[in-house]
């Protein structure tokens, strides 16, 4: 039955909750953490109604880059998508957090500083999803300068798959070199065709998009640990089929933490070219076995080996 499912679930999320929170861990020590968050539809108990809950996901790849650690992700799940899930997620990390446009991040981010705190993060933007608004506009043949920006735009993807997977001190040589002046003249064009249109056309909004991100948006001209958007999230993170499928468990709080648990532990798996199943098993065994909590390393999806026993 559903609820003796829900039960098994509940259990298994409680013992593998170190080995998710170890994750986290591993991904707030990197220099670069992508997140991104998004709805998951969650059954209230006993109601038959469902409600909008929200489902945080960080994501540590540093093979872009040139680094040879393994890719993983973390998940939390929340009934909110405000600042404070985030501060409390990435509580300690002071590196780069790579992010679309949501003001989650931004309202954190200035929190930290107001605070005179000592953690603060440093934000780079996304491309893509500017990228995407003005597409729209050029799509629709709506304005000109859209499609010049896309054209432009075109350019720095170039730039970015001849760049990828060398290290930060070239990637950022290359883009000093051919990209600056791209991102410059986008600037450019953008600050006089704002000055031309409705302030309430969706060009001025898709250039005001830009314009106040841009601070986060130029950081990877500098710096070649930072990725030109956060695709990487977006695609290797949070595939809907999962979140849509099994909110189905996420009936409370404690069935959607467990539910994030399972889901960092399965994906992490699957980012490693891991059987999920197969290193769940061997897990759980080696668990039930009284494994040592100094050598959970060991248990992690990225140093699975099949032939192992026990």
């Amino acid at each position: 039955s559903r609820s003796l499912m829900a039960k098994w679930m509940g259990h298994l999320g409680f013992e593998l909750k170190i080995l998710a929170d170890y994750i986290l861990e591993k991904i707030k020590a990197g220099d670069r953490v992508f997140a991104d968050e998004t709805t998951l539809p969650t059954l209230v108990p006993g109601s038959g109604k469902t409600m909008t809950a929200w489902l945080w996901a960080y994501a540590r790849d540093d093979r872009p880059f040139g680094g040879s650690g393994p890719p993983m992700v973390a998940y939390r799940f929340e009934d909110s998508r405000g600042a404070r899930c985030v501060a409390r997620h990435l509580s300690g990390f002071t590196g780069i957090l790579q992010v679309d446009g949501h003001g989650a991040y931004t309202s954190m981010v200035k929190e930290q500083i107001k605070a005179g705190s000592n953690e603060t993060i440093t934000l780079a933007g996304c491309w893509s999803h500017v990228r995407r608004k003005f597409y729209e506009l050029h799509v629709g043949d709506i304005n000109h300068a859209a499609t010049a920006s896309v054209k432009a735009m075109a350019e720095l993807w170039k730039v970015e798959d001849e760049i990828r997977g060398k290290d930060a001190n070239t990637r950022a040589a290359a883009r000093q070199e051919r990209s600056t002046a791209v991102v410059a003249s986008l600037f450019d064009i953008w600050e006089k065709e704002l000055a031309k249109v409705s302030g309430k056309s969706k060009t001025a909004e898709a250039i005001r998009y830009a314009m106040t991100r841009r601070q986060s948006l130029e950081r990877f001209l500098t710096d070649g640990r930072i990725e030109i958007d956060s695709n990487i999230v977006e695609r290797a993170i949070r595939p809907q089929t999962i979140t849509r499928k099994n909110s189905l468990f996420a009936g409370s709080q404690g069935g959607g933490n467990t539910w994030a648990t399972i889901a960092t532990l399965l994906q992490t798996a699957k980012m490693n070219d891991v059987d999920p199943l197969a290193w769940l098993t061997q897990t759980l065994v080696r668990m039930a076995n009284r494994w040592p909590a100094q050598d959970i390393e060991a248990l992690m999806p990225w140093n699975f080996k099949p032939d192992v026993v026990g």
